[in-house]
């Protein structure tokens, strides 16, 4: 029996498989790996943008660009804090704390460097603001790092999951 992505609606319904109710909070929140997986989207979206805005807000020397990349950071690093925490509950759940190895621990070792890419983008933002100085020119240069250091992470979060290719 194939998996339920590949059948039609009538193969569902008349071919056992079980339908999962979409509003069943219970299942939804304590799935083994789905937290991690619906969370993982915030810090990505909210770094990329914060980004964006930053580098406009240098070019065009805007102030409220400025501030919606300062809080697009700031809330991009906060949410990696739920976001790392679910992608190693996933470990221990799934995997059973087995040791890691390839992409899985590669994985793990670039969403730790990533984490910490937004934090320190964030803090520079922070620092330059509580002194009232001029951000440094070199943060463009590590948020860009952080940019495709995110997305190889993402990209091999992809594998991990099936959606980038077979499991």
């Amino acid at each position: 029996m194939g998996s339920v992505l590949d059948s039609s609606p009538r193969q569902i319904l008349e071919g056992g498989w079980a339908m999962v109710n979409p509003f069943d909070l219970k299942t939804a929140l304590l799935a083994k790996h789905a937290q991690h997986v619906v969370l993982i989207h915030f810090p990505i979206a909210l770094f990329i943008t914060a980004v964006l805005f930053d580098f406009v807000a240098q070019w065009t020397r805007r102030r409220g660009l400025a501030d919606a990349a300062y809080y697009n950071l700031l809330w991009a690093a906060i949410s990696t804090v739920p976001v790392v925490a679910t992608g190693i509950l996933a470990w221990q759940l799934q995997l059973e704390g087995q040791k890691l190895k390839g992409i899985l621990l590669l994985h793990l070792v670039l969403a730790g460097a990533s984490s910490v890419l937004i934090w320190l983008v964030w803090w520079l933002h922070f620092r330059a603001r509580r002194v009232a100085r001029a951000l440094p020119h070199y943060r463009l240069s590590i948020e860009v790092v952080g940019i495709l250091i995110v997305a190889l992470t993402g990209h091999l979060g992809g594998f991990l999951s099936g959606v980038n290719g077979p499991r």
